[in-house]
């Protein structure tokens, strides 16, 4: 049986400890704070839950295939929902587009809603990725990758000059159209100048398989996966904070921690499951990356709304300077509502004075508030849970994971391969489980 310690206890972490010790592995999970879950531990306050960060998800694929391959079907632990409308997008000249997500027909007539000819463009537009997520999907995202030796079609991907932001100049001359596009990148902190062309494909994401939320909140999530640590009998340290891997010979052998040296043994490994950045023994390895910023972020628990502001979907983008984005299913009291809002861009007023300059007029109605700036939150989570900015087409290569270059370290999350979002951090916990593979009985 190997020795693996994981560090970090949020999702990837998580999900690479159930992975692993599922395969036999001897796993030791360290987190620093005090619970686990990560970004998926909420905000709780007065009575009212708000979702720390992510709030849904795509490609539920992952999500099964992780509690398959680690005990009990997800279906038997979580109530994954689809989505009927992804997001509603509310335009400067008034008009507006509810997306919705699995299916090309309904998003054809909802894009047609904005003029004649609208829905053929953006159905073109995302057809484009098919090809892209095949090649990918079989050489990326789902199999261990060799930076040095890809095939042609990843190559040719990976090293086009083409940026997000020069294909939708070129593909839509409606600006609406580019803001849809453009917004999953804008609400990951990134620019839209240094994102590949390639990584658009999280349209196609939206449209093949649809977008699916937890019932009762990501926490859930956080949850189940906790208790299956105990069920795979994975030795969880909280509270422990890691200060680096200890490196003799080239590899690793020991995790300093603040309580002392853990020991990996002869043929053990590492996981590092957090930002590698804050490790002195991988801070070379990727001391040319950046993390992607949060943005400011207010919850809002509400008295009783009127009945307009009733109807509002999951979430609500409202494109401008700040664009503002309104998530709307927090748990709350009876007759009572928690609300997200997101700033992105210069907010030069107050966050309610702007969404009254929307129609969305809460003022009189919030009877608890939290605001977290960038900062505040970075703290909290130690880091960012939207991984690496984009900073050019040489980020792909910039990310370390699954495989690192020091033996028997490995990496997961956010800030690994094949990036953030909860569908990538899920990979990335699998792509380290058939890099690791089974334990040696």
């Amino acid at each position: 049986m190997t020795r693996v310690v994981v560090l970090g206890g949020g999702y990837a972490g998580m999900a690479s400890a159930a992975r692993l010790a599922k395969l036999g592995h001897s796993v030791t999970l360290l987190e620093a704070s005090g619970q686990l879950g990560g970004a998926l531990v909420p905000v709780r306050e007065e009575g009212f839950t708000w979702d720390a960060s992510a709030t849904s998800t795509l490609l539920p694929a992952v999500m099964r295939d992780l509690f398959r391959k680690s005990g009990r079907p997800a279906e038997r632990e979580l109530e994954l929902v689809p989505m009927d409308v992804i997001r509603e997008h509310r335009f400067a000249d008034k008009t507006s587009v509810a997306v919705p997500g699995g299916t090309r027909g309904a998003q054809l007539a909802a894009f047609d809603e904005l003029g004649p000819g609208m829905g053929q463009q953006w159905t073109d537009y995302v057809a484009r990725f098919s090809e892209d997520w095949e090649v990918l999907r079989q050489h990326y995202f789902e199999v261990p990758w060799e930076p040095s030796a890809l095939p042609a079609a990843v190559a040719e991907r990976f090293r086009s000059r083409e940026t997000l932001h020069k294909r939708l100049r070129k593909t839509f001359k409606d600006e609406r159209l580019r803001l849809v596009a453009a917004h999953p990148f804008v609400a990951a902190g990134q620019e839209l100048r240094d994102v590949p062309a390639w990584a658009g494909l999280t349209a196609y994401l939206e449209q093949r398989f649809g977008v699916w939320r937890i019932e009762g909140g990501m926490s859930v999530v956080a949850e189940v996966l906790a208790a299956r640590m105990a069920t795979r009998r994975v030795s969880v340290q909280t509270a422990t904070q890691v200060e680096d891997i200890v490196v003799r010979d080239g590899r690793a052998v020991a995790v300093s921690t603040t309580a002392g040296e853990i020991d990996v043994g002869a043929d053990g490994a590492v996981v590092v499951a957090f930002d590698p950045r804050s490790l002195p023994a991988l801070r070379p390895l990727v001391d040319r990356t950046l993390p992607a910023i949060p943005p400011m972020t207010f919850h809002l628990g509400l008295s009783s709304l009127p009945e307009h502001l009733l109807d509002l979907p999951d979430e609500l983008v409202l494109h401008g300077e700040p664009t503002l984005v309104v998530r709307t299913r927090g748990l709350a009291p009876e007759g009572q509502h928690a609300w997200t809002v997101h700033s992105y861009g210069k907010l030069m007023e107050d966050v309610l004075l702007a969404l009254a300059r929307h129609k969305i007029d809460l003022r009189e109605h919030v009877v608890h508030r939290v605001d977290l700036g960038a900062a505040e939150l970075v703290r909290r989570w130690r880091g960012s849970p939207l991984g690496v900015k984009w900073v050019g087409r040489s980020t792909v290569f910039q990310r370390l994971g699954p495989r690192t270059p020091v033996p028997n370290v490995y990496a997961a999350g956010a800030h690994a391969t094949p990036g953030s979002g909860l569908p990538f951090t899920g990979l990335s916990s699998a792509l380290v489980a058939q890099s690791i593979g089974p334990a040696e009985k």
